[in-house]
């Protein structure tokens, strides 16, 4: 029963409200706290059962290798983390024929145990489904999810009983492209890009596939999955919250559709810190593309002119998850990437001015990612020292990749510390036996499932039961979780700025569910504190520009904030 170790937080504190704004905070990192960083697999004695089946075929169709997202949130409001995962379908109908491909809701319990509630949640899905985005759309205190997929999306609405509608065709965000018609959506993302309190939706489209028509392909006589390079690229969409249960296309008039990839992540932030949410979108063997908010409702594509469109050999790499965090503590949100074996994972840091640099080889990454290849991806304090770490969840793309190339197909996953210079030190092998077995790693979801304070990860495998990792770190380092509660705001608080200041000095983060490779994850911002034990301050920017200070705040909690009224 080790398992159940780790006691539940009280639920969440009082709420701060009419704060007004200080200044004077200082700069940098708390100091580190050299606990080894260790997570135990509990997916056993969790409950959890569950396989992620992709209907592996001798034809080696090409969505066969890209499905299992993951998405963690309170679809119930009972203050615990539940796990949600998608599914595939039967090829080439690509129908749920049966209980075997649902889609998958599992309750938290809080004592480390999990129930199957999808059939009572109404969240078996339909179609070969991709990845999952949660988000309350409609401001009404329970978070919704949209599911993507082959030519079939889906929005779940959360009816506040447990329970979930299916809104899709009344909300107007099937997935359709203009002049294609159904595409292949693979990941999608919850920001509020106008800022105008609704959440708003942008899906990320993949290739102008057809299972119909798709012919095979081989690589040293055998059947492999093609080269992305063999097709077309779909347009990605963005829905405009109409603030009525239903979302407008406007990806023509704010320009998202004038930039075609192949995307299969995505991640949001304010690089530039001029009060609106900017996009990346990892694309596969295509430049990527970091989309800047005009503020205006359209998006200028500017990846090349900032530096991140390829890596710093100039390569277009084929790039699946993103994160988008700041990593050093100097305000300025860095992006890192996972991509294919050969190519090193990238880290393009933040040098101000809308320029970034490729830094993945001084951050002592380049070489040790370079034989690997990765889907799902975070940012986070694992060990709470006030350092953003790394975690990649590896496998190869071929699943006869021994055959083919002489590599392993299933991988143990990556975790990498930082190291509080902007470099960082492989500790995958030290992290338990969770990072000792290989698998297919696909998405992975990251949030504090027990309200210990420490991040635990989810993730998804081809064919195989997931990896529920908690987190058993033990260190003394303090913390904080905060969730937000928007008014002005979007209800979820995503694209909230956090500047946060304790005798150490100063960290930053920001609150979005956006994360990694077709997943979702936890609302709530995260802090590790090192040995800090107050919080001097902590500054909220809110999506409406409404600024809030709290001060002399407690650690070690899960503290709810509301937005003031100014």
């Amino acid at each position: 029963m080790a398992c159940l170790r780790g006691a539940f937080a009280q639920p969440y504190s009082r709420v701060f409200r009419n704060l007004q704004v200080a200044s004077g905070i200082q700069k940098g990192a708390a100091p580190p706290v050299r606990a080894a960083i260790r997570f135990e697999d509990c997916r056993e004695t969790s409950g959890v059962q569950f396989t992620l089946r992709n209907s592996v075929s001798p034809h080696r169709y090409t969505i066969e290798t890209m499905a299992g997202g993951v998405a963690l949130f309170d679809y119930n409001n009972d203050g615990l983390l539940d796990i949600f995962f998608t599914n595939g379908a039967a090829i080439p109908s690509l129908e749920k024929s049966g209980p075997a491909y649902h889609n998958r809701l599992f309750r938290n319990h809080g004592d480390g145990t999990f129930s199957d509630v999808t059939e009572e949640a109404g969240l078996a899905g339909l179609g070969y489904s991709m990845g999952a985005a949660a988000g309350d759309y409609d401001n009404d205190g329970f978070v919704d999810l949209y599911v993507t997929g082959v030519n079939h999306n889906q929005l779940f609405h959360n009816n506040g009983d447990g329970t979930f509608t299916d809104v899709t065709a009344h909300a107007g965000v099937g997935g359709m492209v203009p002049k294609l018609g159904k595409a292949w959506a693979v990941a999608a993302g919850w920001f509020d890009y106008n800022n105008d309190g609704h959440l708003d939706l942008l899906v990320i489209n993949y290739l102008n596939y057809n299972v119909a028509t798709a012919t095979g392909c081989f690589a040293g006589g055998y059947p492999a999955y093609c080269s992305p390079v063999s097709f077309l690229g779909t347009p990605n969409i963005l829905y405009r919250n109409n603030g009525n249960g239903t979302f407008t296309d406007v990806s023509e008039e704010s320009h998202i559709a004038q930039f075609v990839g192949k995307g299969m992540g995505v991640s949001f932030a304010d690089y530039d810190n001029d009060g609106y949410p900017d996009v990346f979108i990892s694309n596969d063997t295509f430049q990527n593309y970091l989309l800047h908010n005009n503020g205006d409702g359209t998006f200028s594509e500017v990846g090349v002119l900032a530096g991140v469109a390829y890596n710093g050999l100039g390569d277009a790499v084929a790039g699946m998850g993103t994160d988008f965090r700041d990593l050093d503590n100097d305000g300025r949100p860095d992006i890192f990437q996972t991509c294919m074996f050969g190519e090193g994972f990238p880290i393009y840091r933040n040098m101000g001015g809308g320029q970034f640099q490729d830094v993945s080889g001084s951050a002592g990454l380049a070489a040790r990612t370079s034989r690997l290849t990765a889907w799902g991806a975070g940012l986070y304090d694992f060990d709470n020292d006030g350092n953003k770490d790394l975690f990649t969840a590896n496998a190869d793309i071929l699943d006869n990749a021994e055959l083919i190339a002489h590599r392993p197909y299933r991988l143990p996953n990556g975790l990498f510390r930082n190291l509080g210079n902007m470099t960082f030190e492989d500790v995958s092998e030290k992290a338990g036996k969770g990072f000792a077995v290989p698998a297919a790693h696909r998405g992975a979801a990251f949030g504090d499932l027990n309200n210990d304070g420490k991040v635990d990860i989810v993730v998804n495998v081809l064919n195989g039961p997931p990896q529920i990792l908690m987190n058993r770190t033990e260190s003394h380092a303090h913390w904080i979780i905060l969730k937000l509660v928007g008014v002005k705001s979007n209800r979820d608080g995503l694209g909230t700025r956090v500047k946060l200041t304790t005798a150490h000095g100063t960290q930053y983060n920001h609150a979005t569910t956006t994360v990694g490779y077709n997943s979702s994850s936890d609302k709530r911002v995260h802090f590790g504190l090192g040995d800090a034990d107050t919080i001097e301050e902590i500054e909220l920017v809110w999506p409406s520009r409404i600024r809030q200070v709290l001060k002399n705040v407690k650690v070690d909690q899960v503290l709810t904030v509301t937005e003031s009224a100014s």
